[in-house]
């Protein structure tokens, strides 16, 4: 009895955050900051800060296939492949595909990074605040369930997160894409400053700006800190960034946790379940199964953070079962796994545009020109039966000149060949659309109840589509983009649909959402499970709605907001 109750003891934490990436890195900082003992739980390997990014410094002719994934490695991994970031230089940071198998009930392409740091190794770093807009849409139009918060609730919050993180940009002044504390910006080359130009003349409610991301343009003390150093705009960053230019868990909240002599970092951690405590009516530990040896063994907490990323938070939760939640951990109203949304890529457009021979830029930045939403922001605009959609979508463009890049694909060879790279062609012009998708009750995840994975645990099943929203919203896109491109005055625009799945846009959310009514929702404005007040959700599956900004500078709000909340709750002996 006493070898157990000791056993039992070693294993016993004031906190457990399940996840290492961007949210899970950012409760464990908060956590370990106030003075937690904190255990973090990693289903993948470790990746320490600059030793283990084998890459990093390669250049295209120090790899075997140049860079490129040979035609088998495809053929084994359809899914993961299709990913942007995937190359012969990242691909140690990508699950395989076969490794981890999951149900597609509809075609869902399901990119994930297992190991310490999760996707913040390889996320493309874009962070746009929510507005005010986008907290009330839901309860404007009717649509899922009203969030539970506003944007003052978070506000104090983003700007906690982003002195921390660092974060290039520009105060624009704008009501629908709120300022934030921003180091110096990148800056737009001369066609995209042009287009910037043409769209204000012709337009009063669409605005260009630089895109805000989270690299280190002119670092401040508290980066300096944590051991970075400024960007030096490689374009590597997929790789892990040894000078830490870009904010990763590896290289900032995991080693500042650390620091604090709080923290207990367990990679190769696949964790099974919750532990349900039935007499005493909360959460109390975790189940974790050993990646290799496949031993099972069990850990205690009193709070316990889930930031498995969105859709492992809900495979968690679903498989978390007991005599009190028999169909998932705080599931009382059947909910648990609906209500998944995403983001839509699906628009694309192309055009060329002729002059600014003499206009050249250097360096390889590490964001493009946005523009912010437009349509449906305060109230439902666009209207009859061909062309009303709900919410709406944000714009990225960038442009450049042909020839002059990186990964050119002309051939030649010798002095011509070099002299032939080092000559800026034509320039072409690339948009996108990021777009909200409206959470759907059909839209969801479930547990197969025939299929395990390799350590026994059921295998999610993805039931997520487009809607005919989705098209419209698309088809509006495609079309304003080109008419804006037009007026910007290019040539030989092409917009198109790249038929994508859901899910590659990287950007799943919900599942858990937060909300006022427990009837209606999963979690509170705390980030709480309704029905078990010690278990806190704060990365993608917590979301009630999406937005059109890149979501995960909300997450880390989320995260320090909800981690600094539970803090001052168990001082209070609420939790």
């Amino acid at each position: 009895m006493n070898i157990n109750g000791d056993a039992k003891a070693v294993r016993t934490y004031d906190a457990i955050v399940i996840g290492s990436g961007i949210s899970g890195g950012w409760a464990a900082k908060e956590l370990c900051e106030k003075g937690l003992k904190t255990l973090v739980l990693e289903r993948g390997r470790d990746v320490r800060h600059i030793v283990d990014y084998p890459t990093a410094t390669l250049n295209p002719w120090d790899f075997s296939h140049r860079n490129r994934m040979p035609e088998a490695f495809d053929q084994q991994n359809p899914i993961a492949t299709k990913c942007y970031a995937l190359d012969e230089g990242t691909q140690q940071f990508f699950v395989k595909d076969a490794e981890h198998p999951y149900v597609q009930e509809k075609p869902f392409d399901w990119i994930r990074g297992y190991q310490v740091g999760g996707k913040s190794l390889i996320w493309a770093r874009q962070t746009q605040r929510w507005s005010r807009f986008d907290f009330e849409a839901n309860a404007r139009d009717g649509a899922a369930v009203d969030w539970p918060i506003r944007y003052p609730d978070i506000a104090p919050w983003y700007s906690h997160v982003e002195k921390f993180v660092g974060i290039s940009g520009n105060k624009d002044g704008l009501e629908t894409l709120p300022d934030g504390e921003f180091l110096k910006p990148w800056e737009l080359n001369c066609v995209e400053k042009h287009i910037q130009k043409r769209v204000a003349e012709s337009y009063k409610d669409r605005h260009v700006i630089i895109g805000r991301c989270a690299h280190l343009t002119e670092p401040k003390q508290i980066h300096y800190d944590q051991g970075r150093a400024q960007c030096q705009a490689r374009h590597l960053c997929y790789r892990g960034c040894p000078y830490g230019g870009y904010f990763s868990s590896n290289s900032s909240t995991i080693p500042w946790a650390a620091k604090t002599g709080k923290l207990t970092l367990r990679p190769d951690s696949v964790v099974h379940s919750i532990i349900y405590d039935d007499a005493k009516g909360k959460a109390t530990g975790v189940r974790v199964i050993d990646t290799h040896t496949k031993q099972m063994t069990e850990y205690y907490a009193r709070i316990i953070f889930v930031n498995a990323a969105c859709l492992n938070t809900n495979l968690i939760l679903l498989n978390s079962t007991s005599k009190r939640f028999p169909k998932g951990l705080g599931n009382d109203n059947g909910l648990l796994g609906r209500y998944v949304a995403f983001h839509n890529y699906r628009g694309n457009i192309v055009a060329d545009y002729e002059g600014f021979e003499d206009g050249y830029y250097y360096g390889r930045r590490p964001t493009t020109a946005f523009m912010p939403n437009f349509r449906n922001v305060d109230k439902q605009e666009t209207s009859g039966p061909a062309s009303r959609f709900q919410r709406g979508y944000m714009v990225a463009f960038s442009a450049a000149r042909a020839n002059w890049q990186r990964g050119s694909s002309q051939d030649g060879f010798g002095a011509n060949f070099k002299d032939k790279l080092s000559d800026a062609g034509a320039w072409h012009v690339f948009m996108m659309m990021q777009a909200e998708t409206v959470p759907r009750y059909e839209n969801h995840v479930r547990l197969s109840t025939e299929q395990k994975d390799p350590w026994g645990i059921p295998q999610l099943v993805t039931s997520i589509g487009y809607t005919d929203n989705d098209t419209k919203v698309m088809n509006d896109f495609l079309e304003q983009g080109a008419e804006m491109l037009q007026k910007s005055g290019c040539k030989n625009i092409k917009p198109y649909d790249d038929h994508r799945n859901p899910g590659l846009d990287i950007h799943e959310m919900g599942g858990v959402r937060m909300g006022r009514d427990p009837k209606t929702s999963l979690l509170n404005a705390h980030s709480q499970l309704h029905a078990v007040k010690n278990v806190f959700v704060t990365d993608g599956a917590a979301m009630t709605s999406t937005g059109t900004q890149n979501p995960s500078i909300t997450f880390m709000a989320l995260t320090a907001r909800a981690a600094n909340y539970a803090v001052s709750e168990m001082k209070k002996g609420h939790l």
